[in-house]
């Protein structure tokens, strides 16, 4: 897979692929991620890349022309699946968006700021309109990594026991049972019996219960 991230402020994004998971997996050669400057793509003075909203009005707005000159150059190299906008009003990203979006062989990531793109990026250039939840952020670069991280862990290879990602909360529309580790006892605190056991299926059985116990108490609207 390779991600191209569209930014004006790549420096935002170095450390969450600089690290861990998401490090080890572009080392492996699994996934490519690629920031793209914004700011190396407008012919304006100062490098900039927003002006003044038509019809008045706070706030400043992404010019379309910096951001066509980029995507087209990127799609002018290889084919995208998904030219996805980080944007407040997109749809919520869930686990089945990251989990359709893991079969993808390409995508582009655009950061919003200001007040947003131009609109006509969004009528002509976007694919897929993404928000990680209810509230506003200085920029989408952040929104961006959180997207990567969801998605990359997904990629098989990438986590050392592929069948971990599987279990993970939200995959089956459930919240992951509690886990344990040793000591088996501390301060008087135990671990469930049944995990001691070795009875893989009565385990299996108390894990499916937990999981939906934890969902009718915590998020109940899951299993609606």
């Amino acid at each position: 897979m390779r991600i191209d991230i569209i930014t004006v402020l790549p420096e935002l994004l170095k450390s969450p692929f600089d690290a861990s998971i998401l490090k080890r997996a572009i080392e492996k050669g699994l996934v490519e991620v690629h920031m793209h400057n914004l700011r190396d793509y407008t012919d304006k003075s100062y490098n900039q890349i927003d002006d003044y909203q038509f019809g008045g009005g706070a706030g400043m707005v992404m010019m379309i022309e910096p951001i066509d000159k980029c995507i087209s150059a990127l799609k002018a190299e290889r084919s995208y699946d998904e030219v996805i906008y980080m944007t407040p009003d997109g749809a919520t990203f869930n686990q089945k968006m990251a989990n359709s979006l893991s079969l993808c062989g390409n995508i582009i990531i655009l950061c919003g700021h200001y007040k947003g793109v131009d609109q006509r990026v969004r009528d002509t250039l976007i694919t897929k309109e993404i928000s990680v939840g209810d509230y506003v952020l200085s920029g989408g670069e952040l929104g961006a990594a959180l997207v990567c991280d969801a998605i990359i862990r997904l990629i098989p290879g990438v986590l050392n026991n592929e069948t971990s990602a599987l279990t993970d909360s939200f995959q089956d529309n459930l919240l992951a049972p509690p886990v344990f580790t040793r000591p088996a006892e501390y301060k008087g605190m135990k671990v469930p019996e049944v995990l001691l056991s070795g009875n893989f299926p009565k385990i299996e059985k108390w894990r499916e219960d937990q999981a939906l116990k934890r969902t009718e108490k915590l998020r109940p609207d899951l299993l609606k």
